[in-house]
Parts: C-alpha cells; structure tokens; sequence
C-alpha cells in the first residue's frame, strides 16, 4: 500500500509542478499589473480546478451563506495539512493569502508567492507587525484574504486545533470587513503532516456565514476570535467523531 501512495504522491508533484510552469504565465499580469490583482483569485481557482481533476480527487464546496462578489473577506480556515493552500484555491471568492515566509524559498513559486501574497516570519516581531501593515495596505487595495488564524500546523494525528492568533481579527475590526470562517475536515487525512505521503479521499471545505464587524472595536477581538473558533471546532467534530 506504501508503495502505491509514494507513486501517487510522486505523479501529484508532477501535475502540480507542470500546472505551476503554465499559470506562472498568466500570474505574471497580476505580477506586472497589480491593479489587475482579482485575476491571482481567478487563476488559483482554475489551476485548483484542473489540479484536482488530473490528480482524481473529487471535490465538494458548501457555501452556507452568501458571498458578496463585490464584498472584502477575511477567510479564516482550520490549518492541518499542507494540502489546505492548494485546497483554498477552490475558494468562489477571489482573495490573496497571507502566510509564512518558508515558500519565498521555493524557486520561482517563491518569487511568484512573495509577489502576489503577503509573507510574514512568525519568529520576527517586526515581520509580524510589518505584516499586519501590508494586510491593512491590500484591504484598502480591495483586496480579501485568506489567513491561517492557528499561525501553522500544530497538530499531528486527529486534527486539534491550536490558539488562534489576533491578526486576522484586529484586521477585520479595524477594516469593519467581514470574517469568513471555513472548516477544511479532511486534508488531515489526504495529506498527514507528519509525513509527505497523500492518501486518496475526496476533498470537502465548508464557507460558513459571513460574520459582520460593523460597530465592533479591539476590545471585541478576543470574543470575534473564540466565535470562529466555535463555529470551526463544532463543523469539525461532524467529522472527526
């Protein structure tokens, strides 16, 4: 069986590699044109598309509420598998991601990741702080984004998940935009962490309802986090029980 999954996962790095060398052409007008930043969601969404399809994963998207199209969000996903970036280009709402700095090392997907999204070095206060800036700069852009509020995958095993950082929260108080959470049940499983060997099973992400922030201040951060939170953990454990 371990045979058969090292093959699989050695026929996935292909496909997602050949796609990468197609699509970095056509990120390259995001890249030249930032004004034209809507087509990084665009294109995320095709290349996941066809992504899952030549791998043979099928996929199913549950939108519980309705997304505005022209309407900023704040994505907040459950983090426990690498596989949740490629699985958040199935996102219906064009958006940008904020993560770690680890991918900028990737040649060319890191300079097309440092280009396009917005990196942070969680061991480095003024990198963290400098973030946030540039989150707050790309909302005022018309940007939405797609943030990781556990800060990384701290789990191994059953998914548990970590203390949500403030970051995503304060940014949506102080933009007064709306936080989207989305629990992602199985990529646990498709893609355990501990090890880089992928298990076929169909892929499932859930976009809760929108949760408004208009009228909230920083004092409201601490009870916007545990609320999304709430909601992910108790989505989750449909699953996981």
């Amino acid at each position: 069986m371990k045979i058969f999954r090292m093959l699989y996962t050695g026929y996935v790095v292909v496909v997602f590699s050949v796609l990468f060398l197609v699509f970095f052409i056509l990120l390259l007008i995001p890249i030249l044109f930032p004004t034209q930043h809507k087509l990084v969601g665009v294109f995320n969404r095709w290349w996941a598309y066809i992504f899952f399809l030549l791998i043979g994963l099928p996929w199913k998207r549950e939108v519980y509420g309705k997304l505005n199209p022209n309407q900023q969000y704040i994505f907040c996903p459950n983090h426990f598998s690498y596989a949740d970036i490629p699985v958040m280009g199935l996102n219906p709402h064009n958006a940008i991601f904020v993560g770690k700095n680890d991918m900028e090392h990737i040649p060319l997907f890191g300079f097309m990741y440092k280009k396009l999204h917005i990196t942070v070095d969680r061991a480095n206060l003024n990198s963290r702080a400098n973030t946030i800036k540039r989150s707050l700069k790309a909302i005022d852009e018309g940007k939405s984004l797609v943030i990781y509020p556990e800060g990384g995958i701290i789990t191994t095993g059953e998914p548990v998940m970590g203390r949500f950082k403030d970051g995503a929260f304060r940014i949506a108080i102080e933009k007064q935009i709306p936080i989207v959470p989305v629990t992602i049940p199985y990529n646990w499983i498709i893609l355990p962490p501990e090890e880089f060997l992928i298990r076929w099973k169909p892929v499932k992400l859930i976009f809760h309802e929108p949760i408004e922030t208009n009228g909230m201040t920083a004092d409201d951060v601490k009870t916007l986090k545990e609320q999304v939170f709430s909601i992910i953990e108790q989505e989750l454990k449909k699953y996981t029980q």
